[in-house]
């Protein structure tokens, strides 16, 4: 709390540094958490008079719902993966090198200012980049740009965190040209809504801009995003009826009478952007941008040598795992459903096996002669870190030639270096541990063999040091892009090309025992040139009703992080690494009056030679396998839809819906290797899953839900939702020759086997409201939100199928389960001037 204090603290020293310079302005937007809505929620009329292009933003009535009402049941927009959605700060690139995927905990707890956001939704025309074919969003954080004034807000809420307490602060574009403008926030819970799953964390921002005069502007932004939080588990349903908890959570124990997680999340991965704004002519801008970004991001876990597996939710800690009446079912029966402290992990356990390990090292550290002796950890925590640094450059040209017709055209360019390594955490009550491979050793007697580094032999490490794996992964990419848009009388038009080269390659800091010719130093760099285009029209066929057509046709280079085979141990990488190809389209009916909007979409894309890495450690093996699978299709098709009526000047009823299908469309090859060996135990073996579906997500979904503006500034609003045709994922081992090798075809357990499960459907009711009052320059107010207020926690919304898989007993790893939160809520009260 000390810390939180200062904090802030600090915060408001900066706030009373720039309090002298300009009076505020106060901000009459309300913040509604959960639902968007913006100033042209509350204007009673927002419809523009003349034939113009649709906005592709969060006054979408489909993708509003289907970006915050719908996720609470993990439904994704046309089921694509957020890897397929741009996410630019200050025209800067931001999702992640190595997995394409944006992180928004790097910026979280900014809410106040991150707000200003241009959003163009799938394969729209973007002022900013070509895009994925998931859209582009654009976070502008210049302090220019943000609203004058202060506001502080107080949250409370009941998921991830309990509290919440922000800041800001700007000063607007003052008249000596300067503009200023920071925040700050902290989130925390002693234990959010899932037992044993602590939250901390912190944001900071700090913008200024000066106008050098009416043609240039430079911009400096530092903003980040401290935080430690504890992780959650998954379970399968026995674990679930065991507990009687849907939301039981396996990573937590107590140690001393205190609840302690074993799996830690900690990230801070601070950025800074400069930028340059140049107004070239009254059509012409030139915006230049560069950012540098370090930091640090990790995870611990438990580790463990020559002892029980700690998990409490090891299958073989399980009755299933024994024949119904036998002593053990029982016996584990009734502790599981009796002792909390029986099915969480012991921490006194772990101490009390590492004080009794009394073990000599010889030749310790590669030093002959250097004999230790001393309590030898069974039991640690580890920290796996993945600390970047990361350097971007950005230059965009915008051009409007003509009155109705704008050209805009960029170039980009990222480096980025991911160092991925261990560290001792916790020793636990031990002297040291011994850094060997654990799983080699079981199967080479061979001291060299069994080394993490041949280079440093019998290397005893203590609390800090680095262990297990050391690598570097560099991903360099260099692009350029250039989109064209006309709006004509009857006709808008668009037309974008995307060219891309990207080179990636692993650095090993280690020489593993095991490749000692293969893991330490440069892979060779993997290199790839891609490009894309894409078009699109609006046929304006009267003022009130609109066509839109738009196609894409991208390739993307495979992501570092899934084209290495085994990156923890070697430079190998995954056979047949070629870019991906996709080709989508969409075609849409909009129609729009002062009093009703419809908007009905259908969309296909087809993913063509995708690649998907999983590791997963194998019981029988006793080891870590990597499960490598290429030539992966996908196809992608479906509709939305959105409505929005205006029954009164004060009441808005809402509609929308989305259905879909995402199936796998080709039959992948997959190779599968071991950490602990060379030997590859398959190698493009079929995966028969074609005409599977994706799986991970409802692939039908709907919302109905009303909306009450009062004329004296509160507003409260409802949802009924609905969600169905759900999958889980499927592990694709199960799908193979071999795996079924063994029955006979008239065996009824292949059916079993093959079957994917679908989930049962489910609904949940959300409302949501606020009130604000204004007295002289000031503003106070409240939002409330409550999602799911039935309490519904049966409903599935997702699953997997374990990779660990036993032919000769198909339910000895049966699926694992999400279920949706029950009720939560989230309550800000807020106050600006």
């Amino acid at each position: 709390m000390k810390k939180r204090t200062l904090f802030f603290l600090a915060i408001l020293g900066t706030f009373s540094a720039f309090a002298q310079e300009t009076d505020t302005v106060p901000d009459n937007s309300p913040e509604v958490p959960i639902i968007t809505l913006t100033d042209s929620d509350l204007d009673t009329d927002n419809q523009s008079q003349d034939i113009s292009g649709i906005l592709t933003s969060s006054k979408d009535v489909y993708v509003n719902t289907a970006g915050y009402t719908f996720g609470q049941a993990r439904f994704r927009i046309r089921g694509y993966d957020n890897q397929n959605s741009y996410v630019l700060i200050n025209g800067i690139y931001v999702n992640d090198a190595e997995t394409g995927r944006p992180y928004y905990g790097n910026w979280g707890g900014l809410n106040d200012v991150t707000r200003n956001k241009v959003i163009s939704s799938n394969l729209a025309f973007s002022d900013y980049s070509f895009g994925g074919i998931g859209g582009v969003t654009n976070i502008i954080v210049r302090a220019s740009e943000q609203r004058a004034g202060t506001s502080v807000s107080y949250s409370m809420a009941n998921k991830s965190y309990r509290n919440r307490v922000m800041l800001k602060y700007s000063t607007g574009m003052m008249e000596n040209g300067w503009a200023f403008t920071v925040s700050g926030s902290s989130r925390w819970a002693q234990e959010g809504y899932v037992r044993g799953a602590f939250y901390e964390a912190y944001a900071y921002f700090a913008a200024a801009e000066k106008r050098i005069n009416e043609s240039h502007s430079v911009g400096l932004v530092v903003m980040g995003s401290p935080s430690r939080r504890g992780k959650t588990g998954v379970g399968t349903a026995e674990i679930y009826e065991l507990s009687g908890d849907n939301f039981y959570n396996s990573n937590w124990g107590y140690q001393n009478g205190v609840v302690r997680n074993a799996r830690v999340g900690t990230f801070h991965q601070p950025r800074t952007i400069l930028s340059h704004y140049w107004k070239i002519t009254p059509e012409m801008k030139l915006t230049t941008s560069a950012s540098f970004m370090a930091g640090r991001g990790g995870s611990t876990a438990l580790n463990w040598y020559d002892a029980a597996d700690p998990r409490p939710d090891y299958y073989r800690n399980l009755p299933s795992y024994y024949e119904e009446g036998d002593y053990e079912y029982d016996y584990l029966t009734e502790m599981w459903q009796t002792s909390e402290t029986f099915r969480q992990l012991d921490w006194d356990a772990f101490y009390d096996a590492n004080r009794k390990n009394l073990y000599t090292v010889e030749d310790a550290d590669n030093t002959e002669g250097n004999d230790v002796t001393g309590n030898r950890a069974k039991y640690i925590v580890e920290e796996r870190r993945y600390d970047l640094q990361r350097i971007d450059f950005s230059s965009l040209y915008t051009y409007d030639f003509k009155e109705n017709m704008k050209l805009v055209s960029g170039i980009n360019y990222m480096s980025n270096k991911t160092h991925c390594y261990k560290l001792v955490e916790d020793l636990l009550g031990a002297d040291w541990w011994l850094d060997i491979d654990q799983f080699a050793e079981r199967d080479f007697d061979d001291d060299y063999i069994i080394q993490s580094d041949v280079d440093n032999q019998n290397h005893i490490v203590t609390e800090g040091d680095l262990f297990g794996y050391d690598y570097d992964i560099t991903v360099n990419k260099t692009g350029w892009f250039a989109q064209t848009e006309a709006k004509l009388n009857k006709i808008d038009l668009f037309a974008g090309i995307d060219l891309s080269y990207t080179e990636f390659w692993r650095t090993g800091n280690m020489r593993n025992g095991k490749f000692p010719g293969a893991s330490f130093g440069n892979s060779p760099t993997q290199k790839f040139f891609n490009y894309g285009v894409k078009g699109g029209l609006n046929y304006k066929v009267t003022g009130r009703n609109f066509v839109l057509l738009n196609a894409s046709y991208l390739t993307r280079a495979p992501y570092a992080r899934y084209a290495f085979l085994s990156p923890r141990t070697r430079n190998t990488v995954v056979d047949n690494l070629v870019s991906e190809k996709i080709y989508t389209g969409d075609l849409t009916y909009f129609y729009r009056s002062p009093y009703l909007q419809f908007k009905l979409t259908g969309y296909y894309t087809q993913f063509q030679d995708g690649v998907n890495t999983t590791s997963f450690y194998h019981d029988e093996l006793r080891t870590f396998v990597n499960y490598a699978m290429t030539d992966v299709d996908k196809v992608h098709y479906g509709v939305e839809l959105g409505i929005e009526a205006k029954i009164t000047s004060t009441i808005t009823a809402t509609l929308a819906s989305g259905y879909g299908k995402y199936l796998y469309s080709s039959r992948p090859n997959v190779t599968i290797a071991q950490d602990n060996s060379s030997e590859v135990l398959a190698e493009n073996r079929t995966v028969y899953i074609k005409n599977y579906n994706v799986g991970s997500m409802p692939e039908f979904a709907v919302s109905l839900g009303g909306k009450y503006y009062a004329p004296k500034y509160w507003f409260v609003g409802i949802n009924a939702n609905y969600f169905a045709e759900s999958y889980i994922n499927i592990n694709p081992e199960k799908h193979t020759a071999e795996a079924l090798e063994i029955y006979v075809d008239s065996d009824p357990q292949i059916e079993s086997i093959l079957e994917q499960e679908k989930l049962d459907p489910g609904y949940t009711f959300d409302i949501w409201g606020g009130k604000s009052w204004r007295i002289d320059d000031y503003q106070i107010g409240f939002t409330l939100s409550i999602n799911n207020i039935l309490d519904n926690t049966d409903l599935v919304t997702n699953g997997f199928e374990q990779y660990r898989f036993d032919n000769t007993d198909i339910d000895k790893f049966p699926n694992k389960y999400f279920h949706l939160y029950g009720r939560s809520y989230f309550l800000n009260l807020y106050f600006r001037f």
